[in-house]
């Protein structure tokens, strides 16, 4: 399939997981939507979605100091996707390391 790009291992998306273990994040294709994430999941990990929460975020601009003068650009856009799985279901990502 190609609507889920990476699951998102974070600091802050730890956090989340280790308050409610049953949630778990993923960057996703800005023009999936949640129906089509929530099949992706359920056939990826074998597990059952009850809920997908999805966030739109801009590209951030970043600017930097070099010899030849300032360069400046812009971060990707991307899609981020907060899967809530039944009670009792996780997905662990490092079970295979």
């Amino acid at each position: 399939m190609g609507i889920i790009i990476k699951p998102i291992v974070t600091e802050k998306q730890t956090f989340i997981t280790e308050k409610k273990e049953n949630r778990v994040g993923f960057r996703v294709t800005p023009n999936a939507n949640k129906l089509q994430i929530k099949a992706a999941i359920e056939s990826l990990y074998g597990v059952n979605v009850v809920k997908v929460n999805t966030m739109n975020y801009d590209g951030k601009r970043k600017s930097r100091y070099t010899k030849s003068g300032v360069i400046s650009g812009k971060e990707a856009a991307f899609k981020k996707a907060i899967v809530t799985l039944k009670d009792g279901q996780k997905i662990d990502f490092f079970s295979n390391i």
